[in-house]
């Protein structure tokens, strides 16, 4: 498959999905995806009055922590490729937080419409697994932050561990397949075991993030190392 027809198909699964993203979210990691989010948060290093940006933002979980980090003085962008992503995030901003200063932007991942040297910190949940050139979203990521500053990634990946391995596969088997089909949303959520299986580990992901530009890049393992945040400096 082209990439283009692999960005179509991607982009079509998420504003599927869309209505229901949110609260498959919440029952597939038992409400803890919220502690995960608030991780990146912390791990980006954003602070008072910075300009944030959070890619593939879908329904805008991050970028409403980020704008809540930076604050009344700070702006917080968020770009999603699914435009019904998109829509959902601008309501919950309207309802939770219309004081703050957000900007809501459909656009692609491997091509920011943003200049050099440009953000104060960023953030990626669960997005670089399902672009089509990793590598060159890194690349994407580092052109736009300052110097110096820091993105968080974070997102599913396969553990080293053969038995974590195992448990992994239990549990999406036995849990989020499930419950996709109580959604209406097999074929939509199938994507997510192959896409598991093929996302570097965190050793690969530290590599392809210093070869993208990055001066540093740590990857934290979390929940049993089923998932995981890279920690990349400009």
């Amino acid at each position: 498959m082209s990439k283009p027809n692999a960005a179509t198909e991607i982009r079509g699964i998420f504003n599927r999905i869309a209505p229901q993203y949110d609260a498959l979210n919440e029952w597939i990691s038992l409400g803890q995806h919220r502690i995960w989010k608030k991780m990146a948060v912390k791990w980006s290093g954003v602070t008072g009055g910075d300009l944030a940006l959070d890619v593939c933002c879908g329904s805008g979980d991050l970028t409403l922590l980020l704008a809540k980090t930076v604050g009344v003085y700070g702006k917080t962008v968020g770009i999603d490729f699914a435009s019904q992503q998109l829509a959902i995030a601008a309501q919950k901003q309207n309802r939770f937080c219309p004081h703050l200063d957000i900007h809501w932007q459909e656009g692609d991942a491997l091509a920011l419409p943003y200049p050099d040297n440009h953000f104060d910190g960023a953030t990626m949940g669960y997005g670089l697994r399902n672009v089509t050139d990793i590598p060159q979203a890194l690349r994407e990521l580092q052109r736009v932050l300052k110097p110096g500053k820091k993105v968080a990634i974070l997102d599913f990946h396969r553990p080293d561990n053969p038995g974590k391995q195992v448990f992994q596969q239990w549990y999406l088997d036995r849990f989020v397949v499930p419950l996709a089909e109580r959604f209406q949303l097999t074929p939509e959520y199938a994507y997510i075991q192959p896409s598991i299986e093929r996302f570097p580990t965190g050793k690969t992901q530290e590599k392809l993030a210093k070869e993208a530009g990055f001066r540093n890049a740590i990857h934290y393992g979390i929940v049993g190392d089923m998932m995981g945040v890279l920690v990349a400096t400009k």
